[in-house]
């Protein structure tokens, strides 16, 4: 597993490659990490390779890792992987690319996140960046034997974008069990929420992509409507402290509850101590926070978008808004709110069947298959003896193919460029694209 992001950092990926990695492992099969290191990584980890790397990139919550190849072939040299997975494209999704080729196994790539909605985080932000984006990621794609997609709608966008290679859908599953184990009533106590308060709940990384503005405004709307209403928020990100003044200046901030980071089995227990959970992210690939909840018995509203529409069925096991609005979104957390025991025993029954659906034996499963499947049709091996010459070779060829992947992105942004958008460097026009 080659990854940008990974434990103790907060988000979908992270707990992506979790929650396979242990699967994968109590099936008896042996999961090498490759990851960057993050201030407050524990001091043993069992198979996880860390790299150096930039903290708080631009101000985010990421880290940058700076690939150091050596160390990573280093720690491999007692290892005998038969598969590479990769989890992002960029950074050490190239050294990804690199150990499969000197290893000459396959490389299957999880298309995680839509890039381009988080050009914003990179200094000179543009339409031409986002269109840079979008050529490398999907030229990296194709530079693997596989791509995973978490949902149906993302696969279905990655093949219009030119994806060539096989597709997988293959959520992240959730482990039912942990998340209902929970003990909602010890964790209300703890935060000093009244037990017969209506409870709504999101738990998330706190950045602007999120959508937190809306669902902030919303939240209070149905707060201010609904006396023995109150929120919990947890997660850390950059729009925190903005949230907590947004409902203190509307005299909600004793009825406001936040917690950072929270783990496991205390995570489970705030998700059973909610009476709904709120999402409203339009830029998922799968909300996994969305699964979670609903292995914890908890219903969810939630605006309809690529990665939610896969969970949420309107009605079934929550609310699915078909667009952003305010009031209709205000109303479904008052419907909830408004139903019957009996109504709430048969959500409870949907619920259940999409905690099934997205389970992580489910899923881990559907990736072990494609594994061996790749495994399998591997081409045979050249009959050259291997060698560091046969090494190098392979090595060079695939620096190649992704020098080249870079080279046609930014070829492509350039020729996407307005006439208008054209730069002049020393007085003089840049070279058209037949120089």
């Amino acid at each position: 597993m080659v990854t940008n992001t990974f434990l103790p950092h907060v988000g979908g990926v992270a707990r992506s490659v979790q929650g396979f990695t242990a699967e994968f492992r109590r099936r008896g099969h042996r999961v090498v990490i490759v990851a960057p290191i993050f201030e407050g990584i524990p001091e043993r980890e069992t198979d996880v390779v860390r790299v150096p790397a930039v903290q708080n990139f631009n101000g985010s919550d990421f880290s940058v890792p700076v690939p150091v190849s050596g160390k990573v072939y280093s720690a491999l040299k007692a290892f005998t992987p038969q598969v590479v997975h990769s989890h992002h494209p960029f950074l050490l999704g190239d050294t990804a690319l690199r150990v499969a080729a000197t290893r000459d196994i396959p490389v299957v790539f999880t298309h995680h996140t839509m890039y381009e909605k988080y050009t914003h985080y990179v200094p000179g932000d543009s339409p031409r960046l986002r269109r840079f984006v979008l050529d490398l990621v999907t030229g990296y794609c194709n530079l693997c034997d596989a791509v995973i997609a978490p949902s149906e709608t993302v696969a279905e966008e990655i093949g219009r974008r030119g994806v060539k290679v096989p597709v997988e859908v293959i959520p992240t599953g959730v482990n039912r069990e942990v998340f209902a184990s929970g003990d909602g009533q010890a964790f209300r106590k703890r935060m000093g929420i009244p037990p017969d308060a209506f409870l709504v709940g999101h738990v998330g990384r706190l950045a602007p992509e999120k959508n937190l503005g809306f669902l902030a405004e919303a939240v209070i709307r149905f707060l201010l409507r609904n006396p023995r209403a109150r929120f919990f928020l947890a997660g850390e990100g950059p729009m925190k402290k903005e949230i907590e003044r947004t409902f203190a200046a509307k005299g909600l901030a004793d009825r406001f509850h936040s917690r950072g980071v929270m783990d496991h089995p205390e995570l489970a227990s705030a998700y059973q101590g909610m009476d709904v959970f709120a999402f409203a992210s339009r830029t998922e690939t799968q909300g996994m926070v969305v699964t979670e909840a609903m292995a914890a018995g908890t219903p969810v509203v939630a605006v309809d978008a690529s990665g939610v529409r896969e969970v949420v069925r309107d009605g079934e096991n929550g609310r699915l808004l078909p667009r952003e609005d305010l009031e209709g979104f205000v109303s479904a957390l008052a419907w909830v709110a408004g139903l019957s025991p009996e109504e709430r025993r048969r959500l409870g029954e949907g619920i259940g069947r999409a905690a099934d659906e997205f389970s992580m034996p489910r899923t881990a499963a559907k990736t072990l298959v494609l594994y061996e499947s790749l495994i399998r049709g591997k081409p045979a091996r050249k009959t050259i003896e291997p060698s560091p010459w046969t090494t190098a070779r392979k090595l060079l060829e695939e620096e190649w193919k992704i020098v080249r992947n870079i080279a046609h992105a930014a070829g492509t942004a350039v020729l996407s460029m307005p006439k208008t958008e054209e730069t002049r460097e020393n007085g003089r026009p840049l070279p058209s694209s037949g120089s």
